[in-house]
């Protein structure tokens, strides 16, 4: 993050969409009620996606799949 910012409550609620580009632009604001800290405005992040177990589930690989592979090719993956 680049820096943090305090406001009060009057100002974050006049000048929310302000300080949400900040935000945006990667800037944490605090928010202060009476002097006090009591909440962030911090860039969304979105929660990483969950593995889906069985995803692949019914498809299958044909027994030439575990073929060697031909000399050209298999030099190839070796970086000859």
């Amino acid at each position: 993050m680049k820096s943090s910012s305090v406001v009060n409550v009057h100002e974050a609620k006049t000048h929310l969409s302000k300080l949400l580009s900040r935000v945006e632009a990667g800037e944490e604001i605090v928010i202060a009620r009476a002097g006090k800290p009591c909440a962030r405005l911090v860039p969304y992040v979105p929660a990483a996606t969950r593995r889906m177990p069985g995803r692949f589930r019914g498809i299958e690989v044909p027994p030439e799949f575990f073929d060697p592979l031909p000399d050209d090719e298999l030099a190839a993956w070796e970086g000859e």
